[in-house]
């Protein structure tokens, strides 16, 4: 059973490395954006289940996916060129997902025992600084 369970959670990983492949492939930068903080969301859900079963080195694999695709929308919309106060849609969403995002991360760190709970919290810093960039973006002065 167990062997099992660890083959389902292998094809779950290599599944989303292929899903932030295809996010990559994305030309338009505020979809990438999007699609990359769905990705970030889903990666969270599998860390979370593989946490349940006991298998941390898939849970990191998945943390680290979060950080990425969180990075990579926070990029595609730096890519844009873009000013967040004037055109804030597209940032303001970013804001969003990663405020919930960086709720779901203390929640699943709280459920954890002590000792596995440095696993999330670099994952946390990571989005949380991307969040605080995009707030002060947003609310940033006006360009002329």
């Amino acid at each position: 059973m167990k062997c099992s369970l660890l083959v389902a959670a292998l094809c779950a990983i290599s599944a989303a490395g292929a899903d932030l492949a295809a996010v990559l492939a994305e030309r338009n930068l505020e979809k990438r954006s999007r699609k990359a903080l769905d990705h970030a969301e889903a990666a969270l859900k599998l860390a979370r289940r593989s946490y349940q079963q006991g298998e941390l080195d898939i849970v990191k694999r998945n943390l680290e996916e979060v950080r990425e695709a969180v990075e990579l929308a926070y990029r595609s919309l730096q890519q844009t060129g873009k000013d967040p106060v004037r055109h804030p849609k597209h940032f303001k969403h970013a804001e969003i997902k990663t405020r919930e995002l960086l709720k779901h991360l203390a929640q699943f760190r709280d459920q954890m025992a002590f000792d596995d709970r440095e696993l999330v919290e670099p994952v946390h810093r990571s989005v949380e600084q991307i969040h605080e960039a995009l707030l002060l973006g947003i609310m940033g002065k006006k360009s002329k």
